[in-house]
């Protein structure tokens, strides 16, 4: 479970995350959602400790990640798939974070078959596609089987068909009864993806609901999502 309480962050003159929280539940996809600039970037980021909070607290199972043993185990995050050295080959990639968190060498070649990158397991990181990246970032958030995914964009660069896979892959792994939390800009594929959606601007929560309760029958998903944020405006 992730939990995310008053928490705030600002930089200089500009209020990131303003006194935000949530709670992301075990066993359902639970969509992120906001415009650019909306905080949804910082507020992960603060999540998985790479910010520190002005103010407030975010935690993963009751603990701040920071404080997490082996967090690889516990907690599986992709927020920029471009952020690799592209000299590394993949399976070198996946087992340098390995050995960081004592994680078995032997989950590598299953990982790579099942996000579709068995092939291209030897060659280097450098002349991916930004899909190959992709596939290759939820790689190292699955290596150490955790029980809380955190993905940024997960679907960013996939071809139509890669979109699919990952869709049905993510709600294979909220079966399990695993916590995924999932940032998109894709209403369309929010739509058919979330089980529960928060919504935030300006660094502030303004839903926090079901899927089903904000998407009334006749209407899109862009639609109660806009009317969400128009209601927000001053």
């Amino acid at each position: 479970m992730i939990e995310v309480t008053g928490l705030t962050k600002r930089f200089k003159r500009t209020l990131a995350v303003d006194d935000l929280s949530f709670t992301v539940s075990p066993g359902r996809i639970t969509g992120f959602l906001g415009a650019n600039g909306a905080g949804k970037t910082t507020t992960m980021r603060l999540l998985l400790g790479l910010d520190q909070p002005t103010a407030g607290r975010a935690t993963v199972n009751g603990m701040p990640y920071r404080d997490l043993k082996r967090p690889l185990t516990h907690v599986g995050a992709l927020l920029d798939a471009t952020a690799v050295q592209g000299g590394r080959r993949a399976e070198q990639h996946l087992w340098w974070l390995a050995r960081s968190n004592g994680i078995s060498r032997s989950r590598i070649g299953a990982l790579l078959e099942l996000v579709g990158l068995a092939p291209a397991g030897g060659k280097r990181i450098g002349g991916f596609s930004l899909g190959m990246k992709q596939r290759l970032g939820l790689a190292a958030a699955l290596l150490g089987d955790p029980e809380v995914l955190v993905l940024d964009e997960p679907t960013n660069g996939l071809d139509p068909e890669g979109i699919r896979w990952m869709r049905a892959l993510l709600k294979s792994l909220a079966a399990e009864g695993r916590t995924v939390l999932v940032s998109s800009h894709l209403m369309s594929e929010m739509a058919v993806t979330a089980d529960h959606l928060i919504v935030v601007a300006q660094g502030r929560l303004l839903a926090d609901a079901a899927i089903t309760e904000l998407v009334r029958p006749g209407t899109s998903l862009e639609d109660a999502f806009m009317n969400v944020i128009g209601r927000s405006a001053p």
